[in-house]
């Protein structure tokens, strides 16, 4: 089975590769466009832009699922979080969607994002790292090392994979 992840980050790609283990997978990177901001603001924006790209990505690589994995932040009461969502798109099925861990940001980080940066560079700095999203992300840095960005999507990919073997069970049709 192929399956086409819209993104060439290594830790989105480690995920799919962690919730798919033990079958005969073709796990091929492309690059899909999320179709919604570089720093997404919300739930509603991540699950769009993690949506977009598991349906651009499965068109893209041919593939007979495709893997959307999308960061972005959502404002609470309690600050402004972290957040993390994941689509899997199959031809003739809604997409399934899954969100994972969420953390508060601190204050410095907060504010330049709620001016209009966006996290990955404001990361870099903060940590004096360069590509923090595509090793620890802001989850491992904010978590002392206890999760990873990778471990946080593995968490969501479980999810997707889990829900798409269970539709499938049920005799869900795919097209």
């Amino acid at each position: 089975m192929r399956i086409a992840v819209g993104s060439k980050n290594p830790a989105k790609i480690n995920a799919v590769k962690a919730a798919f283990l033990g079958d005969p997978y073709e796990i091929v990177p492309v690059d899909a466009e999320s179709g919604v901001s570089d720093q997404p603001m919300s739930d509603e924006e991540t699950i769009k832009g993690a949506v977009n790209r598991a349906i651009q990505a499965a068109e893209l690589g041919k593939a007979d699922i495709g893997i959307g994995l999308e960061g972005g932040v959502q404002q609470t009461p309690y600050g402004l979080m972290l957040c993390n969502w994941g689509a899997l798109a199959v031809k003739g099925m809604e997409p399934i969607i899954a969100g994972g861990a969420r953390i508060p940001l601190p204050d410095e980080i907060a504010r330049q994002l709620l001016t209009g940066a966006e996290l990955g560079p404001v990361m870099d700095d903060y940590a004096k790292k360069q590509n923090v999203r595509k090793n620890e992300g802001a989850v491992g840095i904010f978590t002392n090392g206890q999760i990873n960005r990778s471990e946080m999507f593995t968490h969501v990919m479980k999810l997707l994979a889990g829900q798409y073997e269970y539709q499938i069970g049920q005799g869900k049709k795919t097209v």
